[in-house]
């Protein structure tokens, strides 16, 4: 860390910093040369920036390097007058080469007439409101940008006419398959069959070539798993997949919506509780599934995880090699037996999509609500070029990019990073293991990622490991990040193994198809922090009253949304979606704002900040959950237990949510010891709701604070438990 201004480093900081002598002389008069003479007084945004185009700063270096000379710039930034530090800025001639740029110098002058500044970086907030101010007139601009191909065309591409529609209806009376529209050669995203659909590697093979699909290889296969399903199942039939997100379960994802059918998202974490409360809510007809999932080499039972929680056929494929290594049940097939059904056939891979409407369901996901019940949240095709709309605009994702991001079709980002590859023209690159060790890390060096998706979890498990070492990730041009809030040195880390690319912060949800707070390449970026709302997004903060802030007055209060929203839920399969989305929310200038829940922080220079959640509902490892559900299992794993409360909370410094439960114990109870009623929690979590969730620590009190509400007694908790924090961080 810094122990002063920048101009105070010496021989002796570098040392500490991890420099060899020989090396600590250089690098310090390369750094004199960039950062100039003290009295020059030049502003801590020019050093930093200077700092970072001459390449002083090198991947290679250790980390406490990067530490110190990134917080001595700004040892004197006072962020609570200038907002957050700013560590990466836009070029001008690399921004007109972004799809937002060329966006821009195309319509930038007709849309934005006088005002436009015919640079795409100055412009880029006037562009960003008129998007919002006119969305009709952004989206039929943007989907002929992506490979969408509507076989019958939209009567317009805005409704407003039905009022019970908060949200609108968008492109209505097209029809399309948005799958095919995946696996179809375009000219424009450049997308010939040729082109490389997807790359992968298995866990353990590091050493060996990365594997390869084209897009007619995909297509080819993909046509096939349709043609089986039409063997097994009806159109419109909902068919779970619950397996790791490998290329076998992308051609199941595209196979199931080609043949007209609907895909239940389950993420292959759950125990089996949760996957029978999802196959019950979706009334799944079958479910496709593995014998085993593996990790870090060891081998993980699955199948006898999802036939305990559904009695449904299960279509089950080997996790390793061609045969499954576990006994099925009598109505249940491997994967071998589910393709043959298409041996009779002439042309096992031709088939002709169903067409629907642009409206109908293509995908059923999850959503963790603050009643302990998931949310059922409905896709419809609109959903899949919401995604890949945003991804084009924010991400940048071109034709020619390779983009990986460890996660599973169970949850949002999955599907997300699908359609935004594939209607995109881009390259989807799976790592079929665990993404926490160097295996991964060679996996993105190899592949030639070009843009690199994380969670801060994730980012915090490679830095203190240090597995990332010598890798050479120079081909990443973009990181993005969601799930939970990111700590701003773990963000340091991650863009300087990429001599400091930018890191595109994301912040939505299932409900969404998207983010509604995103950064941009046009707009400087800060650590930890988005730079702005997503394109065509509307939002207010306003206060405990229900009253909105000023658009440009920095404040911190609960976030609504602007109704209409291209590609966000109109329904829920098991919720009243105007009670929980609408009803109680303010209205402003004559809208009903849409509930999202967040508390979020609009700083000086209009960066955000997310500050939690105003329902209690808590992100724990990327995952959404209630403390409800928390709160549920503990109160049953000892009986020496009353009532628990769980609270997420973080450090000052930002980063995950760490999950603690206080503890009132029943009366004349002898347990009193934190430590085993953590493991017993952990141990109770674990089983029946998610092996991936942490408990931080266990608090015992005499008894909780008498109130009405329980939802007040976890910020009273909250709040002490940041004062704690705080207290500890500056010991």
């Amino acid at each position: 860390m810094a122990k002063g201004s920048v101009w105070d480093i010496d021989l002796g900081d570098l040392a500490l910093a991890g420099l060899r002598p020989e090396e600590a002389r250089t690098f310090h008069s390369d750094l004199r040369r960039v950062i100039g003479h003290r009295h020059h007084r030049a502003d801590a945004v020019e050093v930093w920036r200077n700092v970072v185009e001459s390449g002083v700063l090198k991947p290679s270096h250790p980390h406490p390097l990067h530490q110190l000379v990134y917080y001595s710039v700004y040892a004197g930034w006072a962020s609570a007058d200038r907002g957050p530090p700013p560590y990466w800025f836009p070029d001008l001639v690399d921004a007109k080469r972004t799809n937002l740029g060329n966006f821009m110098e195309t319509y930038g002058p007709s849309l934005l007439g006088s005002s436009y500044y015919c640079d795409p970086i100055t412009s880029f907030e006037l562009l960003r409101q008129f998007t919002v101010q006119h969305p009709e007139i952004y989206w039929s601009i943007v989907v002929k940008e992506l490979s969408v191909l509507f076989r019958e065309g939209p009567k317009c591409v805005l409704d407003t006419a039905d009022k019970s529609r908060e949200c609108g209806t968008w492109f209505p009376g097209s029809v399309l398959n948005i799958a095919e529209c995946c696996l179809l050669p375009m000219y424009f995203p450049k997308k010939s069959d040729e082109n490389i659909a997807i790359l992968w590697r298995d866990e353990g093979a590091d050493h060996s070539p990365v594997n390869v699909l084209s897009v007619r290889e995909l297509r080819d296969q993909v046509m096939m798993v349709a043609n089986a399903i039409d063997k097994l199942f009806s159109k419109g039939d909902p068919i779970a997949i619950d397996m790791p997100m490998t290329t076998t379960a992308v051609i199941i994802y595209l196979g199931i919506i080609i043949a007209g059918c609907i895909v239940v998202s389950i993420a292959d974490s759950f125990a089996t509780q949760e996957i029978a409360v999802r196959m019950s809510i979706s009334k799944a007809k079958g479910i496709f599934t593995q014998d085993f999932t593996i990790r870090g080499g060891r081998k993980f039972p699955l199948y006898s995880r999802v036939i305990k929680g559904s009695k449904c056929k299960a279509i089950v494929v080997p996790a390793l090699g061609n045969e499954i290594g576990v006994q099925l049940r009598n109505h249940d097939l491997s994967w071998k037996d589910f393709l043959s059904c298409t041996a009779s056939l002439p042309r096992p891979s031709s088939y002709v999509p169903v067409y629907q409407s642009a409206e109908n369901v293509i995908n059923i996901l999850f959503s963790s609500g603050t009643t302990g019940d998931p949310k059922a949240i409905p896709w419809t095709q609109l959903s899949a070029i919401r995604c890949a709309a945003d991804s084009w605009a924010h991400a940048d994702i071109q034709s020619g990019d390779t983009c990986c991001w460890p996660t599973n079709l169970g949850w949002v980002i999955g599907p997300i990073l699908l359609f935004s590859c594939f209607l995109n023209g881009a390259t989807l690159a799976l790592y079929h293991g665990s993404p926490l060790g160097r295996g991964f890390g060679k996996f993105v060096q190899d592949a030639g990622v070009t843009l690199l998706g994380t969670i801060p979890t994730l980012v915090k498990t490679w830095k203190s490991s240090n597995c990332m070492e010598g890798l050479e990730w120079g081909k990443i041009r973009t990181f993005a990040s969601t799930g939970e809030a990111s700590d701003v040195d773990d963000d340091l880390w991650l863009s300087s193994r990429a001599s400091y690319r930018p890191i595109i912060e994301c912040c939505g949800g299932t409900e969404l198809a998207s983010s509604y707070l995103q950064g941009s390449l046009l707009q400087p970026q800060a650590f930890g922090a988005f730079s702005g709302t997503s394109m065509s997004t509307g939002l207010v903060i306003f206060d405990d009253q229900g009253i909105p802030y000023p658009d440009d007055q920095p404040c911190v209060g609960e976030v609504g949304l602007f109704p209409l929203y291209m590609g966000a839920s109109n329904r829920l399969l098991n919720a009243d979606h105007k009670k929980v989305y609408f009803d109680g929310m303010p209205t402003y200038r004559g809208m009903k704002l849409r509930r999202h829940g967040d508390i979020i922080q609009r700083t000086v220079a209009g960066y955000y900040i997310v500050q939690g959640r105003a329902d209690d509902t808590m992100n724990l490892g990327g995952i959404k959950t209630s403390a409800v559900e928390i709160e549920r299992v503990c109160n049953r794993a000892d009986g020496d237990v009353l009532e628990t409360a769980a609270i997420s909370t973080r450090k000052g410094t930002g980063g995950p949510e760490q999950l603690v439960v206080m503890v009132v114990l029943k009366d004349g109870s002898s347990n009193g010891n934190p430590d085993q009623l953590r493991a017993k929690f952990q141990q109770a979590i674990q089983k029946n709701l998610n092996p991936l969730f942490k408990v931080s620590s266990v608090k015992i009190i005499a008894e909780f604070p008498g109130t009405a509400s329980n939802k007040l007694l976890r910020r009273v908790f909250r709040d002490l438990l940041k004062q704690e924090l705080h207290v500890l961080s500056k010991l």
